[in-house]
């Protein structure tokens, strides 16, 4: 039994002082301090005097080991889980593509193929499975993932012949997901004028990274995001946002909640710290990623919508590649080099889309978000840790600190002082988007299901650790 001490634990909605009994990893009581002799044999004892205690991290859009161009992102289900302990996070959700070599049992053969994939897992993880193809017998194997534990579609507005699904599949998807208590999730962006605009500028000879954004409009994310509540709306169903980025999407947003579509959002660090600028940069490709980055003002109103509570979550939708996959770089004392961004040198259509960000979004989030004042310690857990896990079927396991949920822990030291960057942060690739940011507030102690995983800089957690959890169908609407 362990019993972390004189701590101040931050929920989404108090702040409270308690000492926390941990038991079989769960949290067995919250303890008042100083009330005398706890009554049960423990076995170790933690002292968190001048710490936070928060819940531990749930990221619900990652990828890992996902192909695309030619290439593979860099950190696996091992390595990105590490680098998600190090930052604070203990539950990533990933996402299942749908396996294009099998034409029966298509989902359960994509789910079993991506467990294999995970089977490395240093953290507990779930999954969501994409839907880039939709017909009757698709259709009648959707049910069949809640069995699984697996309660989230994701469909696509864009990539056409690749990914995206027609509005009238959407709303058959919709309508199925809401007959089995399950939830749709929403990439929106136009399809059909990022097609037209892509080919326009490489005939034009627009090859440079700015011109990924400038091929992929905001408005086309906006219109895509009402397009999605509407028919939401008429399947009478709920959907979620993933990684909103531009500020109108928010204001369809707002307008389809008040108009009681059950619509939630999400949107990710790139977004809320970073704009097109740093596509125009020499080193602009490492900024890469789809939907893209916008503007001042667009960065304005996402803050907006997270303190207003238009936003439901933080997710980072990490997916990271190498900047120059020529160039080793040492992980765990061995060299390893993947191709990467190099491979789109002299053309923006080439170059892997995705970042790095599961192991920086708690810790540039509590600087740059609370300490900065933007939000308050317990949004900043609402948005990161608890939110999540009550929209997609993992509370109250995750993303709290009461008894009986999993004892996911993170003792934060609120002074301490870090200059980030790729040498901190764990993810196994060759840059960092926060290079030198000052950072004031950092985990010290990782607990996952109450075993330490990261002892300030040590790591003590191992592959295979991670375990998938069933998420429960019926979750909530917030």
């Amino acid at each position: 039994m362990l019993l972390i001490k004189n701590g101040t634990i931050i929920s989404a909605t108090d702040t409270i002082s308690a000492d926390i009994l941990i038991e079989n990893g769960k949290i067995r009581s919250l303890e008042t301090p100083g009330k005398g002799i706890i009554p049960y044999q423990v076995d170790e004892i933690v002292d968190a005097s001048g710490k936070l205690i928060l819940p531990g991290g749930v990221d619900a859009h990652t990828h890992f080991d996902l192909p695309m161009f030619g290439t593979v992102s860099s950190d696996d289900h091992y390595s990105g889980h590490k680098a998600a302990a190090y930052g604070g996070t203990t539950t990533v959700i990933d996402f299942v593509p749908m396996d294009s070599g099998s034409t029966d049992n298509v989902l359960k053969r994509s789910v079993e193929i991506w467990k294999e994939k995970a089977a490395k897992a240093a953290i507990d993880y779930s999954f969501h499975m994409n839907l880039s193809r939709y017909d009757e017998k698709i259709e009648a194997e959707i049910p069949g993932l809640v069995e699984m534990g697996i309660t989230t579609l994701k469909v696509f507005t864009a990539y056409n012949d690749r990914l995206r699904l027609e509005d009238g599949n959407i709303f058959r998807a919709l309508r199925v997901a809401k007959e089995n208590g399950m939830l749709v999730m929403a990439h929106c962006e136009n399809g059909d004028v990022i097609d037209v605009l892509i080919n326009e500028a490489l005939l034009e000879g627009h090859l440079s990274p700015e011109w990924h954004g400038r091929t992929r409009p905001a408005w086309g994310a906006v219109s895509a995001t009402l397009s999605m509540a509407s028919l939401a709306a008429q399947a009478e169903a709920p959907v979620y946002i993933v990684h909103m980025n531009a500020g109108g999407e928010v204001d369809m947003l707002n307008y389809a909640r008040e108009h009681s579509v059950q619509i939630m959002g999400e949107t990710c660090p790139q977004y809320l710290f970073f704009t097109e600028a740093n596509l125009t940069q020499a080193d602009g490709a490492k900024w890469i990623c789809s939907p893209p980055l916008r503007t001042l003002q667009d960065k304005a109103r996402l803050w907006e919508g997270l303190v207003e509570g238009t936003l439901q979550t933080i997710a980072t939708d990490h997916c990271p590649f190498f900047f120059n996959g020529n160039k080793p770089i040492l992980y765990e004392g061995k060299e390893i080099a993947i191709p990467g961004k190099e491979l789109g040198s002299g053309n923006f259509t080439l170059i892997p889309n995705g970042l790095p960000a599961v192991g920086d979004r708690l810790p540039i989030l509590w600087t740059y978000g609370v300490v900065a004042g933007k939000i308050t310690a317990n949004q900043f857990v609402a948005l990161n840790c608890t939110n999540p896990a009550r929209i997609f079927g993992l509370y109250p396991q995750k993303g709290t600190i009461q008894p009986g949920s999993d004892a996911d822990l993170v003792i934060w030291d609120p002074k301490k002082k870090v200059n980030y960057g790729v040498a901190v942060a764990q993810h196994r690739t060759d840059y960092n988007l926060f290079e030198d940011w000052e950072l004031t507030g950092y985990p010290e102690k990782v607990y996952l299901r109450g075993k330490l995983i990261v002892d300030n800089r040590q790591w003590l957690g191992k592959a295979g650790m991670g375990e998938f959890i069933k998420r429960k169908a019926g979750a909530e609407i917030l």
